[in-house]
């Protein structure tokens, strides 16, 4: 372990451990991350001071609002046909007595915000169209607190080409939680990751059970609110096999010594092994304002950042080892993130569509891990001797999702859906 790279995320490093109240920039606003991003900034304006926001575009009236609770300097949108809808909010939030905020519009707004100047960036943008910032942000020399997974899952090479020691703070509760504690110890002290897993709304089920799923059913995540697309890839084990590949890049620890454990609680957040025989668990409520804040604030805390438990009250934590004949998703995300190069990419864009057609009513549940593996299967082992570049991730996932779209249409027809 001693002559591996240093990993992305290292708790003992900080790439600027500048104090006092930081500017930030938060992408991705009016999502579940960006929302209670704000609340902690506007609990704690002594630290924080939101200087940009950005968003896709669907929620401008949310927007405007933050932005004038906020005092942001700039607003950014990726929908330009929503920049005069939100010229409109932003009016009649602002109503005429102080100038409006600069605005930018189009693909790259999130980009030219994440360069901006400021302390940290929050990328909290849901999909692999987060990429493009989490680059920007790593070469203006921001702090990054990733919530954005996809940007590193499906250009890993890329952003580990560009971030220096202690530059990423994990900000998925997982990844925070393994950052916690591997604080307590050094990189060769540490045997193994366990990441945990609520086991979603079917835990428990055989594949069997799995293929009478309806949408109403995987949106119901007996845990965590979150968006549609998150919340199916919570039920299929997806979003736990991207986080296995995150936690490889992140902490550069091989596959085979990070271990996936079901814990329906969802209290401990993930758990660090160390070669002594201890093991390390990190523990909150569920609740992301703890991440969020270890992500603004580290090397700090923030107090009062979200719940603490109540020890006066009993209760029982549970942990089951994952049934991964049911849930196959956790070992093809090993298998993609052994092959690297644009192979995570591939998963990643193959899942969004299949994702995107079983909620549309066109696909069955069990047919998205079919359909994606297939995907997978037919992209083949990449070249692992060609550098990877943003090209090759874009071209990647555009093959990815037409291939997707179309063995997703025949398996609908299959299947009667």
């Amino acid at each position: 372990m001693t002559d591996s790279p240093a990993p992305l995320a290292d708790p003992h490093l900080l790439f600027d451990p500048a104090v006092g109240r930081r500017d930030i920039v938060i992408l991705g606003s009016t999502g579940s991350i960006g929302t209670q991003a704000i609340d902690l900034a506007l609990r704690n304006p002594d630290r924080f001071r939101v200087t940009a926001l950005s968003a896709a575009g669907g929620r401008v009236a949310l927007l405007a609002e933050q932005a004038r609770r906020l005092r942001v300097q700039t607003v950014a949108v990726a929908d330009e046909d929503a920049v005069p809808a939100l010229k409109e909010a932003l009016s009649a939030q602002y109503g005429g007595s102080e100038p409006l905020p600069e605005i930018l519009a189009g693909p790259d707004a999130a980009a030219a915000l994440a360069a901006s100047p400021c302390h940290t960036v929050l990328n909290g943008i849901t999909g692999s169209i987060g990429l493009a910032p989490t680059l920007a942000a790593l070469r203006a020399g921001r702090t990054l607190a990733l919530a954005n997974k996809e940007s590193l899952i499906v250009g890993g090479p890329l952003v580990k080409a560009l971030a220096k020691p202690g530059q990423i703070i994990p900000v998925d509760s997982e990844h925070a939680a393994l950052f916690q504690a591997l604080a307590a110890g050094t990189r060769a002290d540490v045997r193994k990751l366990v990441v945990t897993a609520s086991g979603g709304p079917f835990r428990g089920r055989t594949r069997a059970d799995l293929a009478k799923v309806t949408v109403e059913d995987a949106l119901a995540h007996p845990t965590w609110a979150m968006g549609p697309v998150i919340t199916v890839n919570s039920a299929t084990l997806v979003n736990k096999g991207l986080e296995v590949i995150e936690a490889h890049l992140l902490y550069d620890i091989p596959f085979d010594r990070i271990e996936v454990v079901v814990h329906p609680q969802s209290y401990v957040h993930s758990m660090v092994e160390f070669t002594d025989g201890s093991t390390l668990a990190q523990a909150t409520p569920p609740d992301m304002r703890g991440p969020i804040a270890i992500g603004l604030g580290w090397p700090e805390r923030i107090p009062d950042a979200a719940p603490a438990f109540d020890w006066t009250k009993a209760s029982s934590w549970e942990f089951f080892p994952l049934d991964t004949e049911a849930f196959p998703a956790v070992d093809l995300a090993r298998h993609v993130g052994t092959l690297g190069s644009t192979a995570p990419a591939v998963f990643n864009a193959a899942n969004e569509e299949c994702v995107a057609a079983f909620l549309a009513g066109r696909l069955p549940f069990t047919a998205i891990m079919d359909t994606v593996s297939a995907v997978v299967d037919e992209h083949g082992t990449p070249d692992a001797g060609t550098s990877l570049t943003v090209q090759d991730v874009l071209e990647a996932e555009t093959w990815a999702r037409a291939r997707a779209r179309e063995m997703a249409a025949r398996a609908a027809v299959e299947a009667g859906a």
